[in-house]
């Protein structure tokens, strides 16, 4: 794998990278939203709180197909408010490794499936060889 933060010519980035190169295998992640084991809504209100559940899902799918976050390769993030934005940065920056960040689309939404979730998060990896 390997990441291109910024290529010659593209423009800044903040906490993610322009391309990602990976051959192999791959798993995609569905959309986790921030629910529990049991079901239950985590952090109504609490952007923070929504994310870490968000981030701890990811994690929990990425280890049943025996990938962590080191092999995302791709995030594509759905904030209801883009004032979350910064909670989403200090969140993801304490699951991700800041020297091998994935490419990153960011899409504000007018509303998730449930009205009470502020994000929702899929990814895609490259499983290990």
């Amino acid at each position: 794998m390997q990441h291109h933060t910024r290529p010659a010519g593209s423009p800044p980035v903040n906490g993610y990278s322009h391309a990602v190169t990976f051959a192999g295998p791959m798993v995609a992640v569905s959309g986790q939203v921030p629910v529990n084991a049991d079901g239950q809504l985590v952090g109504e209100g609490d952007p923070q709180a929504q994310l870490r559940q968000v981030f701890a899902n990811l994690a929990t799918a990425l280890g049943a197909a025996d990938a962590g976050f080191a092999d995302v390769v791709k995030l594509t993030v759905f904030l209801v408010d883009l004032a979350d934005l910064p909670a989403f940065r200090q969140v993801r920056d304490e699951y991700l490794d800041p020297a091998r960040l994935p490419a990153c689309s960011l899409v504000q939404v007018g509303g998730l499936v449930h009205p009470a979730f502020r994000v929702e998060i899929d990814a895609l990896a490259a499983l290990p060889s």
